[in-house]
């Protein structure tokens, strides 16, 4: 290992290459850059040998890889708990600065503060900069200083904010500026306890027809009719100016379902009780359910509702849902099952591709009536109307339920009419309380 003082690019939910705005700014600095990774142990663990999305950043990771080999470096790959990586990075290496990208999510914000409070005591710098959202933390805000609440005013203020700087793209691969090194280990999936299966993730090209039908096209989950990039927002492997450019060019529905992003984001940077407990907390109040049988049915597609059945079983085979189905899905949950959101969080959190923490939160507490939002308790979604609705023709259903129709499948394992009312019940005296 070379003694030669470098600056170290810490990449975590910015997979790529191409416009990355921390790496940017590390590359104009005044030392070669090291690219880096950690494959927190923290992390990995707890999850099953099989994960799709361990083994889709380790297969992003690879592609970095040969792109920075190409390039005369590498990237630098640990398999650790963050903490002992940094100990053997500034071992191995003289370091001077270290670049990232922010990430606003509580366990990120206590992993960054410890690392900044241990480079702080070696004095070296550690450096964040916005790339994963357009606004972020304090940068959209009430005329007092308070941050928003509520979508539509922060929506409003945003746009109004908004300049074409925001979309400006921050070059990486023109630099000659990346740290010179012999190839470096780069674990291997078993190495690291997990196996390598086949698995088909959703394309990170842009499709310029469905954005721009996507405002007629968003709630049917029979065709494909969004454009399946959470996943690659969610680590990084597109850049959110390119697309957010795009997006505002050709259909301004799709624009605010990027600015509704940003909302969840600074909401759970603002109100990080926010992660584990209701936004609103009263609402942490309400007696849920106990009905192990009922969890498990929802869990396995098995309630004898349709709808919620086919999007449950979408999930556990893809790791995909359709928006419009984890909106009827949540409801059914919290409402006709009166189940603690924060299991089908936890569920969701597990079994999701695009897992965000800030954004599933969101719309869990959405569903659950105890998020920003105006006064949404008495809001159940009736999973029958939803089916008539957005799958007339039962071609989402026929594709996951298979055995609707038929004896095979389960009668309802609730009424709808009795458990609203039992879920409106169950919330007025709470709330009455409170």
């Amino acid at each position: 290992m070379g003694k030669e003082a470098l600056n170290v690019f810490w990449m975590r939910r910015d997979l790529r290459l191409e416009d990355n705005h921390g790496l940017h700014r590390a590359l104009e600095a005044d030392k070669p850059v090291l690219v880096l990774f950690v494959f927190d142990k923290d992390i990995l663990d707890p999850l099953q040998a099989k994960d799709a999305r361990v083994q889709f950043i380790w297969q992003e990771l690879k592609s970095i890889t040969a792109q920075l080999q190409e390039k005369g470096s590498d990237l630098l790959v640990y398999h650790d708990t963050v903490s002992s990586a940094w100990e053997q990075i500034l071992k191995d290496y003289t370091v001077s600065k270290v670049f990232t990208n922010r990430d606003y999510e509580p366990h990120a914000q206590e992993r960054d503060k410890a690392i900044y409070e241990f480079l702080k005591s070696k004095n070296i710098e550690f450096k964040g900069y916005k790339d994963q959202v357009l606004f972020e933390k304090n940068e959209v805000l009430k005329d007092d200083g308070d941050p928003y609440v509520v979508y539509t005013p922060y929506m409003k203020k945003y746009r109004s904010l908004l300049k074409e700087e925001h979309f400006e793209s921050f070059p990486v691969l023109g630099s000659a500026n990346f740290y010179k090194t012999s190839e470096l280990h780069f674990p291997s999936l078993e190495e690291m306890g997990f196996e390598q299966f086949p698995f088909k993730y959703p394309n990170r090209d842009f499709d310029e027809e469905i954005i721009r039908n996507y405002h007629e096209t968003r709630d049917i989950p029979s065709i494909k009719g969004t454009s399946r990039l959470s996943l690659h927002l969610r680590f990084g492997t597109i850049s959110i100016r390119k697309l957010a450019k795009a997006a505002k060019q050709w259909n301004d529905k799709y624009f605010n379902e990027l600015i509704w992003r940003d909302f969840y984001q600074q909401v759970l940077y603002h109100f990080p009780h926010s992660y584990s407990n209701s936004f609103r907390r009263e609402y942490d109040q309400i007696e849920w359910e106990q009905n192990e049988e009922h969890f498990k049915a929802w869990c396995e597609g098995k309630t004898g509702y349709p709808m919620v059945d086919a999007g449950m079983r979408e999930l556990n085979q893809t790791g995909f849902m359709h928006n419009r189905v984890r909106m009827v899905v949540a409801s059914f949950l919290c409402k006709h099952l009166l189940i603690d959101w924060r299991r089908g969080e936890a569920y969701f959190a597990e079994k999701l591709l695009d897992y965000d923490a800030a954004s599933n939160v969101g719309g869990w507490q959405w569903a659950a009536g105890s998020g920003v939002d105006a006064a949404p308790y008495f809001r159940v979604f009736n999973p029958e109307l939803q089916l008539k609705k957005f799958d007339p023709d039962l071609k989402y259903i026929k594709k996951w339920v298979p055995e609707y129709g038929t004896k095979q499948y389960p009668e309802p394992i609730v009424n709808h009419k009795q458990a609203r009312e039992r879920a409106l019940d169950r919330y007025k005296s709470v709330l009455k309380k409170d």
